[in-house]
């Protein structure tokens, strides 16, 4: 087959990108090639690198699994994309699958890396496997228990997730914080309590942040109960965050948690891959439910302008999808 062309995403500099045209080679042996219906904006990781916010420091351990370019740009970046394979191995032509790859139209990787979508779950839904993925390990990180008080500190789509999945550990109590009081809508509607600030929730057996604001990690420390933990999901690119570590933490026996999707965590892995996590996550996300955290949709085309609004100005969005032709 003679080579191709494609159209792909980049970030050229710090809060500009563009629709830049590409060759695509053909597929080699163990190799597919997939053309693009649907990819996601990530919020949190996404908005950061468009903002040029990694850090010199973080530039290897950024890196997403098919990144074209290097920090801070030119750089191809992103890692949620649901498609089709229209060349590759007869018995997965056609076959629906989700890949880490940025926002391209069509692309080739390796077969072993294009993850089938079970049948219960739409293309338009899938793009939420990367937060789901990485909530699945938070869960994992946090270890709730049966009985459980949680407060998950920030609504966004990676809190949401966090909060639903907690919330079907039996007994559970768990409530959502965040300052935006419309997410109380998408709160109530995945079974979960809401309040607009932290106040009232003292004493809580675990914590977990994810707002990506050093005021939200404040509230997780003072909302803890004793002996609890506060799981840290939030990342802030090259901003420090100050933390009152004094007054009665060390009396409190406070634990203060990172949590990180990039490695399993050290009690799963002899029994988990990366393959089986995510195979998990996008059963997960059979649940109709979790359509409401899909609140915006944009052609490709217009990804550029959206990606800067939406680091600009995310307002109430939770996730935003890319629709491609």
């Amino acid at each position: 087959m003679a080579t191709d062309t494609a159209r792909a995403f980049w970030m050229l500099e710090p809060g500009t990108g563009a629709i830049r045209t590409e060759t695509l080679s053909p597929p080699e042996p163990g190799e597919v090639v997939v053309e693009t219906m649907y990819s996601g904006i990530s919020r949190g990781t996404e908005t950061l690198v468009f903002a040029g916010r990694v850090p010199p420091s973080q530039y290897q351990a950024m890196r997403a699994p098919f990144q074209s370019g290097e920090f801070p740009g030119p750089v191809k970046y992103g890692y949620i994309s649901v498609g089709r394979i229209v060349e590759g191995p007869a018995s997965r032509i056609g076959e629906r699958v989700f890949c880490l790859y940025p926002h391209q139209d069509r692309y080739r990787l390796p077969e072993a890396a294009a993850i089938p979508l079970p049948s219960g779950l739409p293309a338009e839904r899938a793009i939420l496997a990367a937060n789901m993925e990485t909530a699945v390990n938070a869960l994992w990180d946090a270890r709730p228990l049966a009985g459980d008080r949680i407060a998950v500190i920030g609504g966004g789509v990676l809190g949401m997730l966090t909060a639903w999945l907690c919330r079907q550990v039996p007994g559970t109590e768990v409530t959502l914080v965040d300052i935006n009081a419309a997410k109380g809508t998408v709160a109530a509607a995945l079974g979960l309590g809401f309040q607009a600030d932290a106040g009232g929730l003292e004493g809580c057996d675990l914590v977990i942040h994810a707002s990506g604001q050093p005021a939200g990690l404040v509230d997780a420390l003072r909302v803890a109960g004793r002996e609890g933990t506060i799981l840290e999901l939030s990342w802030y690119g090259d901003r420090a965050v100050p933390l009152p570590l004094g007054e009665d933490f060390h009396a409190r026996r406070l634990v203060l948690r990172s949590t990180q999707v990039g490695q399993i965590p050290a009690h799963r892995q002899p029994r988990w891959d990366y393959r089986r996590r995510m195979d998990l996550a996008l059963r997960l996300l059979c649940d109709g439910v979790l359509d409401i955290l899909v609140t915006g949709e944009s052609r490709f085309e217009e990804l550029p302008e959206a990606l800067a609004a939406l680091a600009h100005a995310p307002g109430a969005a939770l996730c935003h999808r890319i629709r491609y032709p």
